[in-house]
């Protein structure tokens, strides 16, 4: 094909938030609508259609401290192995540079072979841990955290300042904000289970009882994508039943600008950071 037929790169606007969910949908990804409606209406998506279809996206998430965050790199099976997710990337790294901003992501082990060659480098890396049966429906942990408090600690661990996302996700039906003991967490629903994160604490021993408590009132499958040095943590999931189902290597591509005091337990996810 020349490059002159490639197709068109195309920013996305609210209304193709259907049309995003179909493709995540598709990768058996845990997104919701309300989750394409943030990166639409607060970042930048690009995306490329095959006719009326939107068969390809790459979305940019503006945070503070001239930090974004790449993510929804999504191919239709129909059209892989084209290069459309390389072009995606490329015109979220090209938007970022423009801007001044620090572009990361999170990458299965496929993508981190391919992100490297590109410029990026690692930091830490993540677990995706899922538990199929959680509780019997117990009463939710009683908790008076507020969200200046979950995004306070989130602003400690990441570095950034992400009041707007985390204010997102706790005004969805569903959504609580839970503590106890130095520890502190957001549960939301997703499209094929409920998320656990960011999962923010004093030890590992006060986000183990947190996640304890919370998995008791639960009975949906849960999902939580655990910061992969939090050894005792991890241990602790893995022994009371959560199972490991793929890594990630979270990237950046450009200079550090941010640097967190405390080390989450777990995080937003892959997708948000």
């Amino acid at each position: 094909m020349a490059v002159t037929d490639a197709p068109l790169i195309l920013k996305l606007s609210v209304d193709d938030a259907i049309a995003g969910l179909a493709l995540s949908s598709e990768a058996h990804w845990n997104q919701t609508e309300e989750d394409w409606r943030i990166f639409l209406r607060d970042g930048i998506v690009f995306g490329i259609r095959d006719g009326m279809r939107l068969v390809a996206t790459a979305a940019l998430l503006p945070y503070s401290g001239n930090n974004a965050w790449i993510s929804m790199v999504l191919v239709s099976g129909t059209h892989r192995r084209r290069g459309l997710a390389t072009r995606l990337v490329d015109a979220c790294l090209e938007t970022a540079r423009k801007n001044g901003l620090t572009s990361w992501l999170d990458a299965t082990p496929d993508g981190a072979a391919v992100y490297g060659p590109l410029g990026f480098t690692p930091t830490l890396q993540l677990r995706r841990l899922k538990l199929t049966r959680p509780g019997r429906a117990e009463l939710p942990p009683s908790s008076s955290a507020t969200l200046e408090e979950l995004a306070e600690r989130d602003r400690r661990a990441t570095g950034f300042d992400r009041t707007a996302l985390l204010s997102a996700f706790a005004q969805r039906a569903g959504s609580l904000i839970v503590a106890a003991n130095g520890a502190i967490a957001l549960v939301r629903d997703g499209r094929t289970a409920r998320h656990i994160g960011p999962l923010l604490a004093d030890n590992a021993a006060a986000a183990l009882v947190l996640v304890d408590q919370i998995t008791r009132s639960e009975t949906s499958p849960l999902l939580l994508d655990a910061v992969a040095s939090q050894a005792a943590f991890m241990d602790g999931l893995t022994a009371s039943g959560w199972t490991i189902e793929r890594p990630f290597q979270r990237m950046r591509f450009g200079p550090a600008t941010a640097a967190g005091e405390d080390m989450p337990f777990a995080v937003a996810g892959p997708e948000f950071g």
